[in-house]
């Protein structure tokens, strides 16, 4: 086997860990579902970060 088939090998076999890992921990918080949408814009959490000052 070669060195890259090895590498690529070992990245399929970490991504389906993590993946296994991830299923089986659930949602992140309760009620969050894929493409629910909060409005806003991602990442603003309502500071302004210094703006107008």
């Amino acid at each position: 086997m070669s060195v890259l088939a090895g590498f690529a090998l070992l990245l399929v076999v970490v991504f389906v860990v993590a993946f296994a890992v991830g299923r089986g921990a659930g949602p992140v918080s309760p009620g969050l579902v894929p493409g629910s949408g909060g409005g806003g814009k991602p990442g603003m959490s309502g500071h302004d970060m210094g703006a107008g000052q």
